[in-house]
């Protein structure tokens, strides 16, 4: 019984008895985002002045990010469609429109995957520079066009 007791008392508190003290940072302030907060404002960053430009043509596209891709037997060697590659590893994947397993229509998506993104950029400009070339090369993709006209060159 005596044993039982002291458990839930350590349970409750830390080993001082204190409990935390309050978060380390401010909600208000960036450092107390999270880096897939961060990576998700980014890709928001990034397809803002996109989707002014393209709104019209962009409002059946959803774009989603997943920290690192679904790989499931199989071969890297022969790319799937719609996947952008970084050698063997995908970065981003373009999901058509279609129909789902229980027969409920899906809209068309670009899935951005955070962590094989993160860690071919050396600093953050670099990597929201990759997310911006990755996203216009999907875009691209998905309305049939040169990744030029999307960057609007």
């Amino acid at each position: 019984m005596a044993r039982s007791s002291r458990q839930q008392r350590r349970v409750r508190r830390d080993r001082h008895g204190r409990g935390l003290r309050g978060p380390l940072y401010p909600a208000s302030l960036p450092a107390s985002s999270s880096r897939a907060e961060k990576f998700d404002q980014l890709v928001l960053d990034a397809l803002e002045p996109i989707e002014g430009r393209w709104r019209d043509q962009l409002t059946k596209l959803d774009v989603a990010v997943d920290d690192v891709p679904e790989v499931r037997g199989t071969n890297p060697a022969v790319p799937a469609d719609g996947v952008l590659h970084d050698g063997a590893i995908p970065l981003s994947r373009l999901v058509p429109a279609g129909v789902d397993r229980t027969g409920m229509p899906t809209r068309a998506r670009i899935v951005l995957y955070r962590r094989p993104l993160e860690a071919r950029a050396k600093d953050p400009a670099e990597l929201a520079d990759l997310v911006h070339d990755v996203l216009v090369e999907q875009i691209a993709g998905y309305l049939g066009v040169e990744p030029d006209v999307i960057e609007g060159e």
